[in-house]
């Protein structure tokens, strides 16, 4: 978990420093990002690993992601509220392939967390936007 960590944190310093824009698909891929949030809300988390791209299945397997997000998401209790606070565009990212990318950051509350920022990295194929990054602090 901890390569992931980190390069869930690579990936945001790039984006945040590569100065691309895209107003459109920013906020297309924070709506695919907050869709895909409530299937993880609702903890259906097998179907949200079923949603998610091909680049994020074949990092982890289902049943380990049902594991991973479980363990972190269920002692947080339910979701109280989510904002989204940053949006950002690339097409390029650490160790994935070139292509369309936005990574959204939320601020979420918890019934057992007051904050939490949510970081979910979505990237378009074949015209369809779909998770391939998800971090919670």
């Amino acid at each position: 978990m901890k390569i992931r960590i980190s390069s869930i944190f690579m990936m945001l310093l790039l984006v945040t420093s590569c100065g691309e824009s895209n107003p459109e698909a920013e906020k297309a891929g924070a709506l695919a990002s907050q869709q895909w949030l409530a299937i993880v809300d609702r903890g259906a988390y097998r179907d949200s690993w079923k949603q998610a791209a091909l680049m994020f299945q074949s990092k982890v397997a289902e049943s380990d992601w049902v594991k991973m997000v479980g363990g972190v998401r269920g002692p947080l209790g339910s979701n109280v509220s989510r904002s989204l606070a940053k949006t950002s565009y690339a097409t390029s990212l650490p160790g994935a392939p070139d292509g369309e990318y936005v990574v959204s950051i939320f601020e979420a509350s918890y019934e057992q967390k007051e904050l939490a920022i949510e970081t979910v990295t979505v990237v378009k194929r074949d015209g369809t936007w779909r998770v391939t990054g998800y971090f919670i602090k």
